[in-house]
């Protein structure tokens, strides 16, 4: 491509002028600013010493070199140490000819590497919420990233169904539930579970409340409430087999799991393996006593084991407790461990809050001393919070947005807004309705996703829908516009094929568009390496603004060279396929009309 040439034409520039071996690899471009003529720059304060010259008289010295030596390179100039350098516009006509001959543009070849990502992680004692969302998103766009990447992915996710907050939910169930079932309720099984979830902290809230009346200090009060003790014995039962028990939380779980997954079906999200912490809750026993022999945990007085990471910059951890029992890290260790032998990956992912950043440094330490050689390829991508414009949110006060009800939200509102804008002239009813999820959808998950991860977001479901901005239903509207275009060109039998010398002089617009399209293979890349859909979510925006900087700007079939009218549907349709791979990347679908 392009950027290889230049690279190539000052790598022998160097050689030719300089007797220096710079290698092609090595020659550092940057996008030239805006304020300046010129696509590529090229920095040359780092090799003064190599030219003995000032940085104006290298730069010139360079830039003559490559323009009389380099076909591509039309002009140069130099600001101080900068050498901006502008190509020919049939350089970028022949560069858009062969992207639209390469079927499998910005595809990268299988590289032989296996990547897990774990996300999502619900509990089974209430529906999916807002920051699931997130999650989801997140989880589903990385693994799509890296699949893109030539990486076999493999996208799991470890169901939390299990411990003293599902015993809650089972409990007050028991206790008010009189059998009623989702059908009777009317209502999604994840959904129902919910109500008991919050209907437990109620009771139980009101019971401390009554014991610090009576003169109980309130954290003795949390301890000895009814309902917090009955919650921990029915625990107990569930762990040691009790068949009533297990026969209730069997049935609740079957619920909540068909709730679960109506609601990945709409969110677009599925996973090759499901864990479930029933089944792995117990697997690091095993490496705890390896961990013994071993010297890697030691035993404390009452019998509890630990690992001391002091010298790794943290503290002592609990492996597990004295009675023998196991504690979240005693889980992730064995489920680490079973993970790499069901999937022997060269790096695993997991799609976790940033609240559990120093768990999993434990984690990866742990594994790390246990001389685990995947250890290495561990990686948390740690992501923040999302708040809303009323602040934040709690599951067990029933204060969450609901995954579901947002949803809905979103396709109701995209609806009202769609036909405000009358953007659905000539649609029938099916068509509509399936505009409205795709915008609706679109719009929320290309909000969550545009931030980047390591940063706390603010959601604003209004901001997100707009057709302006930076927002998924402009980028949509782009695609549905570009869409119309190439419609037009196949009525008027104009095809996409074009002679790139007959073409001529392309206005600033057109090399813009061709740049951007250039830097995909760049952005995908980089999306990979920082484990951030973020980066793709800003590619497509600005190539979307880019192509309507140059449909305003630059007429399409108003123009008498064939060529030039075919050149500029070209552009367009690889514009609107770039859109598509992209935002296919997001997990999110573009209209071809609207």
């Amino acid at each position: 491509m392009l950027q290889q040439t230049i690279q190539e034409g000052i790598s022998n520039a160097f050689k030719a002028l300089y007797n220096y071996e710079l290698e092609a690899s090595n020659v550092g471009l940057q996008p030239t600013r805006k304020e300046f003529e010129g696509t590529y720059t090229f920095v040359v304060f780092p090799y003064l010493k190599v030219t003995k010259k000032k940085p104006e008289e290298a730069g010139s010295q360079i830039g003559d070199w490559l323009k009389e030596n380099v076909a591509i390179i039309a002009n140069y100039n130099v600001v101080k140490g900068f050498l901006n350098l502008e190509l020919s516009s049939l350089s970028w006509s022949n560069a858009l000819n062969d992207i639209l001959s390469d079927s499998s543009y910005g595809e990268v070849e299988p590289n032989g590497e296996k990547v897990m990502v774990e996300f999502s992680s619900p509990n089974t004692n209430k529906p999916l919420h807002l920051g699931h969302l997130r999650n989801n998103f997140l989880g589903d766009s990385t693994a799509r990233i890296l699949a893109a990447n030539g990486y076999e992915v493999k996208k799991v996710n470890l169901v939390n169904d299990r411990g003293i907050h599902i015993c809650k939910s089972m409990l007050a169930y028991q206790k008010y539930g009189n059998n009623e079932t989702p059908e009777a309720a009317g209502l999604k099984g994840d959904h129902l579970i919910g109500k008991y979830y919050v209907k437990f902290d109620q009771h139980y809230k009101d019971e401390i409340q009554q014991l610090v009346v009576e003169g109980v200090d309130p954290e003795i009060a949390k301890k000895e409430a009814p309902s917090i003790i009955e919650a921990q014995q029915m625990l107990q039962k569930w762990e040691s087999g009790d068949e009533e028990t297990v026969v209730l939380w069997e049935k609740m779980n079957g619920w909540v799991y068909e709730g679960f997954d109506k609601t990945y079906e709409t969110m677009g999200i599925h996973f090759d393996t499901m864990y479930k912490e029933s089944n792995t809750y117990l697997l690091g026993k095993e490496l705890v006593e390896e961990g013994l022999e071993k010297g890697v945990f030691f035993k404390k007085e009452n019998g509890s084991v630990w690992v001391d990471l002091t010298p790794e910059g943290m503290d002592e951890k609990l492996v597990l407790r004295a009675d023998g029992t196991a504690v979240y890290m005693t889980q992730d260790m064995g489920t680490c461990d079973m993970k790499h032998k069901d999937f022997p990956f060269d790096k695993s992912v997991f799609v976790v809050g940033n609240e559990q950043d120093y768990h999993f440094k434990v984690l990866f330490a742990i594994m790390s001393k246990l001389g685990r050689e995947y250890a290495d390829g561990l990686y948390h991508l740690s992501y923040g919070m999302v708040d809303l414009p009323s602040g934040k949110m709690k599951s067990r006060e029933g204060t969450v947005v609901d995954a579901d009800d947002l949803l809905q939200e979103m396709f109701g509102t995209a609806e009202q807004h769609t036909k405000e804008l009358g953007k659905i002239e000539g649609m029938d009813e099916q068509e509509a309705n399936s505009l409205y999820q795709t915008l609706g959808l679109g719009a929320l998950k290309y909000f969550l996703l545009k931030v980047d991860p390591k940063k706390r977001m603010l959601f604003n479901p209004q901001e997100s829908i707009e057709f302006q901005g930076h927002t998924g239903p402009f980028i949509q509207y782009t695609h549905a516009r570009i869409s119309a275009i190439l419609r037009r060109g196949s009525s008027l039998e104009i095809g996409t094929s074009f002679v790139p010398a007959q073409v001529g002089e392309l206005s600033k617009r057109e090399v813009e568009l061709i740049y951007k399209i250039s830097e995909y293979p760049n952005s995908l890349k980089e999306a990979a390496k920082d484990f951030s859909p973020a980066i793709i979510a800003q590619y497509v925006y600005d190539l979307a603004k880019e192509y309507n900087g140059f449909y305003q700007e630059v007429p399409i079939f108003n123009e008498e060279n064939k060529d030039k009218v075919s050149f500029r549907i070209a552009l367009s349709e690889v514009t609107a396929g770039l859109i598509r791979k992209s935002m296919m990347l997001l997990g999110i679908a573009v209209p071809e009309r609207m």
